[in-house]
């Protein structure tokens, strides 16, 4: 199962080691599942994660939030945007997180803001909160 992360998504991820969020993530770490990444939405993740309030809440540094998004990109299918299908979504700050959903053949697209993704279903991409990702995910596991 091919999955993109809503920086939301990996923002709850850090600031909380419980939570389906976390699950997801490391699931993703773990090769459980595959995370699509692209360069914009790599940088909009080190962006928001090294905001000092992620930070407080997560009890990480900078260093430590690097070395994450190193593993993260270690692991991830990286995903070139050929195409750019703007602007199809109200926040222009979630058009990248879209567009590498679209570009990679993304199976599901896990986020917090559900509704702000609603058009990914023209694209036949499924948008999941975190708590549905990892069901899931153990469902597929299950099957192994």
């Amino acid at each position: 199962m091919r999955f993109v992360l809503d920086t939301g998504v990996l923002v709850a991820a850090v600031r909380s080691g419980r939570g389906a969020s976390r699950q997801m993530l490391v699931a993703g770490l773990n090769g459980r599942c595959s995370l699509l990444i692209s360069v914009p939405l790599m940088i909009e993740y080190q962006a928001v994660l090294v905001r000092q309030e992620h930070l407080d809440a997560a009890r990480l540094s900078v260093v430590e939030i690097g070395e994450l998004l190193a593993a993260i990109a270690s692991v991830a299918v990286p995903v070139r945007l050929a195409y750019l299908w703007r602007p199809m979504l109200r926040d222009p700050d979630d058009e990248m997180v879209l567009e590498t959903a679209v570009n990679g053949g993304a199976d599901y697209l896990c986020t917090l803001n559900m509704r702000d993704f609603a058009p990914a279903s023209r694209f036949g991409i499924e948008v999941v909160n975190p708590g549905r990702a990892w069901s899931l995910v153990e469902k597929a596991y299950e099957k192994k």
